[in-house]
Parts: structure tokens; C-alpha cells; sequence
């Protein structure tokens, strides 16, 4: 099985994912498509966003690429051989795999096809959105940061208007 996963660097969120029995370019396609329905769902415009990756060929494909484009979203390859350009990934997967993959209750409730790791990683996904604290967020989950992010954008009270 392999994993694709679109994450908001600023907030942590993972924005969207998709799992596969095969490496093809509808992984990682199939994962960003869900992160621009997301972010275009809930009123955000996506354009001119920076979108880093890896140098894996799935996100150098001209469909990947061209959707990127048509998106009017911004393309980021990390330089080859430099596992620090793609840190934050990095260690998503690290946390994704022990605290899910490898984890042995995750894995007692046994896993007999494809349906039932989706399942699990939409469970995972909602639990690190919603209820995971990050240390690197100030002990709060992805979703409490872009609450308080998208109210400190949009419920500011204008200011009166001046006799002048």
C-alpha cells in the first residue's frame, strides 16, 4: 500500500490524502485534487499557493503538473538528494506510520483491503486534524490554528468611517 498526503504548512492540516496499491501519478493526483476541493469548499483561493514536493515522478508528471498549473498553483521541487528540503513531510510519514502503520492496536482490528486502510487513514487524518495537540503549534491541533487564523482574517470589525 503506499499513501499520498497534501499538507498546509502553515497550519499542519492535512488538506487531502489518498491511498493506493500502486505508485502512479493518480496517488499523489488523486491526494491534491481532494486538497483543492477542500480549500476551494471552504471559500479559500488556492491560487498562487506554493506547492512543495519531493522529486518523486508522480510529482513531476505533466498531469500532475498541468493540474498544478491549472490551478494557478505554484510548483516547488526540493533539490535532489536533500532530505531537509522535504522535512516537514518527512516527518508527517514518521508520525503516520508509528502512530497508525506500525502502531499494534491500529493493526489489531486487522486490515483485509484496500476499503479498510482507507478507512483507517480517514480515521487517522480526522484524529491529527482534530484532536492531535502539535507541540509546533503551541500545543493545539491543526484545526484550532486555522479557526483562529481564519477569524483573526475576517471577523475584525471594520473601521468607522472618517468625517473628512
Amino acid at each position: 500500500m503506499y499513501a499520498a498526503f497534501v499538507i498546509d504548512v502553515f497550519s499542519r492540516m492535512v488538506v487531502g490524502w489518498q491511498v493506493s496499491t500502486s505508485l502512479h501519478t493518480n496517488l499523489a493526483l488523486d491526494a491534491l485534487e481532494m486538497g483543492i476541493w477542500a480549500r476551494k469548499r471552504a471559500g479559500q483561493d488556492v491560487t498562487g499557493l506554493v506547492h512543495h514536493s519531493d522529486r518523486g515522478v508522480q510529482y513531476r508528471a505533466i498531469r500532475y503538473t498541468e493540474r498544478l498549473a491549472e490551478a494557478e498553483v505554484v510548483a516547488s521541487v526540493g533539490s535532489r538528494g536533500d532530505s531537509y528540503d522535504n522535512a516537514m513531510a518527512e516527518a508527517f510519514n514518521s508520525l503516520f506510520k508509528g502512530e497508525l502503520i506500525h502502531n499494534p492496536i491500529a493493526r489489531g482490528r486487522g486490515w483485509q483491503s484496500v476499503r479498510d486502510v482507507e478507512i483507517a487513514v480517514a480515521e487517522y487524518v480526522d484524529w491529527y486534524n482534530h484532536r492531535r495537540l502539535h507541540g509546533e503549534l503551541g500545543q493545539r491541533t491543526p484545526a484550532a490554528v486555522e479557526v483562529t487564523y481564519q477569524a483573526s482574517r475576517y471577523d475584525q470589525p471594520s473601521e468607522p468611517a472618517r468625517a473628512g
